[in-house]
């Protein structure tokens, strides 16, 4: 098996491209068992072991090289005092290198400017049992006698489910909370009590500060102590930092991985190069379901370097010296469908279905309190909407791509995932092979949002690699990328309203097609007292997977869209119906007022313009956006978007704002353009040409600010996503009269404004 090693050479510049991507763990790591030591050539690791006693031995031959060795998890301290990060999350642009790292270094007291990342490996023993103990356990304190149990369990559990995942905003408030800080206070304390024993001095006497511990004016580094640090047992709970004693945290710190991908070394996944290597491009079944019937590849494969063209069953594929003589040979072949049952599914027929589901199916309650049905009946009113939104595609700008390699019994597969163990795991049973014989090398991701945590196309790429008999680098079209994706799932939402004298809810109740994912997606935040939220499931043939931010994308619009028009139905202004329904959530309100403060709500605007606002709180983070937008020309322009979010805490703040911004422009995206639409049972969009993205000449203005609480750390990624679809079209009403509950907003005609 290849060992996943980070060359010792590579010094700041390269250390984020030298990552070799893995994977992903959550929380304290360390919480399971001892820190055993393993010591040799000065050389100390510091992670976490699972149960009590030493597995250092079994994880050590994936993650060090030459003199390194590796005593806990987590942390490589290697004779020249170079302190290795190695991080269990892939890097997708998202910079969770960076985050995660410093909050290593600062409890470890490492020196940043001289650390090095890599990521861990795609093995059993890095699963990530973090991510179900926090879903399991919500952050609760677990008794010490029952740390080590708990642990072990977990961790067996996700051995027992390969994994290993990137995703739902968890690599912060989840793996540097509770792993990276915690490995790092261990290792810290190891170090500092090997110094005490070998200068023969008291601990309390001694500090450590940027890779290196002193005693007075004499100092070593951290490497001097590794061997006797190594036999010591660590704690297993150490006392970590309060945030007003951070060094690192808190700052803008510059991202590891951006000189690599500003000079062009970066390595993405569609950068993989192996020896005698073909490409090979696919073609799938336009309709799931639909297999070959036919196929004439004649032409194709008399094409000069076509290496060969198969009839993989539900797709066509093609291997040839070069990615566009595969593609050109592609386009050559013939192909006749086999007919399915949904061939005459479309758009229309989907949401009736929905309605049906809804009028007629049975429904599961996922959130209830008090007495809606009570409430509604002596309400003084009762107000009702329905709302639906489309299946969304990804759209990463990186195309799905995978290289690999099958051969005597073993596999090696390159590729950016989201998933790396899963992947592993998949690959082993599509080839019939044991696990152990796969080995994954992960790469920078060039965009993810979900999308590669679906292993499809890392499939089809180790199904044609062992088809053609030599090294594969398959690449998805642009089409193929777009008409093959698993999609956010399209919603119909019926929302209903008992209203007091005043036009204050006094019950809610919201019924939609599908389960949500997480289910407190659909949850109300607002004090109103009678609440019920239920689903009807209603399956289609097309695939589905998890989107950027999940469910709170659709109900975040249907929720903070509702709001607004109980707001209107009150001859109250948004903003205020709000803050009278926040009157005891502190936290909701510091986040709307500033929201509103720095947009200028109520200030007078030109002809046309206008201000719309929403509040979402999702992945234990609190968003709200006030979005500016110009309807003068009748059609959307958005041109400012002001920002304020409450994460508890910003580990690195540029990198927090950035990753609001991204999220605003990916949601604003699929409010004014973005919908998969379906016919004949087949998408018909296909490139950037008819699914349409926010770019550089339309994108707006944005301002964040972020605001710190006593909360616990929440996420980034995703959480700027659901608000701006319901900011824009509240503004958007208040502008020219019209109530959007249909997205996007290019389906609608406007008109001039009004």
């Amino acid at each position: 098996m290849v060992t996943r090693v980070e060359k010792k050479a590579a010094k700041k510049a390269k250390r984020a491209n030298e990552s070799r991507g893995r994977k992903w763990t959550r929380r304290s790591f360390i919480g399971a068992g001892a820190v055993a030591g393993l010591a040799a050539g000065g050389a100390l690791v510091v992670g976490i072991a699972i149960r009590p006693g030493d597995r250092t031995d079994k994880l050590a031959k994936f993650v060090t090289d030459g003199d390194e060795q590796l005593v806990t998890t987590w942390v490589k301290i290697a004779p020249d005092n170079t302190v290795t990060a190695i991080i269990p999350h892939g890097e997708m642009g998202q910079g969770i290198h960076t985050a995660l790292s410093a909050m290593l270094a600062e409890e470890m007291e490492a020196d940043w400017e001289a650390m090095e990342i890599m990521e861990a490996p795609a093995e059993k023993d890095f699963a990530n049992f973090e991510l179900g103990r926090e879903f399991m356990m919500g952050g609760a304190n677990i008794p010490g006698p029952l740390f080590d149990t708990v642990n072990g369990l977990m961790l067996k559990a996700a051995q027992s489910m390969d994994l290993q995942i990137t995703g739902g905003s968890t690599s912060v408030r989840f793996t540097g909370v509770g792993a990276m800080l915690t490995a790092g206070a261990a290792a810290k304390e190891l170090l500092l009590e090997a110094a005490a024993q070998q200068w023969d001095v008291p601990l309390s006497e001694l500090r450590a500060e940027k890779s290196y511990i002193y005693h007075g004016e004499k100092k070593a580094p951290f490497a001097e102590f590794a061997v006797t640090a190594a036999t010591l047992k660590p704690n297993l709970r150490p006392k970590l930092k309060a945030r007003s004693d951070y060094k690192l945290l808190g700052q803008s710190l510059p991202r590891v991985d951006i000189p690599a991908k500003v000079d062009g070394t970066a390595k993405f996944g569609i950068d993989a190069q192996v020896d005698g290597m073909k490409y090979g491009t696919v073609m799938a079944a336009p309709v799931h379901g639909q297999s070959v019937a036919k196929m004439d590849a004649a032409e194709a494969k008399a094409m000069s370097g076509v290496h060969g063209v198969y009839n993989m069953g539900d797709y066509v594929a093609v291997v040839a010296d070069g990615y566009w003589q595969a593609k050109q040979a592609l386009d050559m072949v013939e192909v006749e469908w086999t007919s399915a049952d949904t061939d005459n599914v479309s758009e229309e027929t989907i949401f009736a279905q929905y309605a049906e589901a809804l009028d007629n199916g049975e429904k599961t309650v996922l959130h209830k309190s008090g007495n809606v049905t009570k409430a509604m009946k002596e309400a003084s009113s009762v107000y009702e909407a329905e709302y639906r939104v489309p299946y969304l595609a990804h759209a990463c700008m990186e195309p799905m791509n995978a290289t690999a390699w099958v051969r005597d019994g073993k596999c090696d597969l390159w590729a950016g995932t989201q998933n790396p163990l899963g992947t592993r795991m998949v690959t082993a049973d599509t080839l019939g092979m044991d696990s152990e014989n796969v080995t994954v090398h992960t790469a920078f991701m060039g965009g993810g949002f979900g999308r590669r945590a679906t292993p499809d196309y890392t499939n089809q790429a180790v199904q044609v690699a062992k088809k053609a008999g030599v090294p594969v680098k398959l690449i998805w079209s642009r089409e193929e990328t777009t008409q093959q994706d698993h999609y956010r799932p399209s919603v119909l939402g019926r929302f209903k309203a008992g209203l007091d004298e005043n036009g204050m809810p006094i019950a809610w109740e919201s019924s939609f097609v599908h389960k949500m994912d997480p289910p407190e997606a659909s949850a109300v935040f607002y004090d109103i007292p009678n609440v019920k939220a239920q689903y009807a499931e209603s399956p289609t043939h097309v695939r589905l997977g998890p989107w950027r931010s999940v469910d709170h994308t659709q109900h975040g619009y249907f929720t903070e869209s509702f709001i607004d028009e109980l707001a209107v139905n009150a001859k109250m202004d948004g903003y205020e119906f709000r803050r009278k329904l926040l009157k005891d959530k502190p936290r909701h309100l510091k986040v709307l007022d500033t929201a509103a403060k720095m947009a200028g709500w109520g200030k007078a605007l030109p002809a046309g313009q206008a201000q719309g606002i929403s509040i979402c709180e999702s992945f234990m983070t609190i968003v709200a956006e006030v979005v500016t937008v110009d309807m003068s020309q009748g059609e959307p322009r958005v041109l400012h978007v002001a920002c304020a979010a409450d994460a508890g805490f910003a580990v690195n703040p540029d990198g927090f704002k950035a990753q609001m911004e991204s999220g605003i422009i990916y949601g604003l995206t699929a409010a004014l353009f973005g919908e998969i639409t379906i016919s004949d049972g087949a998408v018909e969009q296909s490139n950037f040409h008819d699914y349409t993205m926010v770019r550089m000449d339309n994108a707006p203005e944005i301002d964040v600010e972020i605001i710190t609480s006593d909360a616990r750390i929440g996420g980034a990624g995703e959480p700027g996503t659901p608000p701006i679809s319901p900011a824009v079209t509240n503004a958007v009403f208040k502008a020219t009269g019209k109530r959007i509950r249909e997205l996007p907003l290019s389906r609608h005609d406007f008109g001039a404004a009004s």
